[in-house]
């Protein structure tokens, strides 16, 4: 999976948990048990977290091996 900052939070965490979780978990997004999650993108999510999602989508990237 590719992430970009149109990519689905919902998507990404069905595409690996295990993998994702953490790195949101990790800068304060507890997007894994919010409903509203599941249809935010990650670009929609980290501008009410304040997050730069482009760090966000690189750390994403390399840990899915793209």
């Amino acid at each position: 999976m590719v992430v970009s900052k149109d990519t689905v939070i919902g998507d990404i965490l069905d595409e690996n948990l295990e993998i994702a979780a953490p790195f949101f978990l990790g800068i304060g997004m507890h997007c894994l048990g919010c409903p509203a999650s599941r249809g935010e993108t990650i670009e929609e999510a980290c501008a009410v977290h304040g997050v730069d999602p482009d760090e966000l989508i690189a750390k994403l990237n390399e840990a899915f091996g793209n």
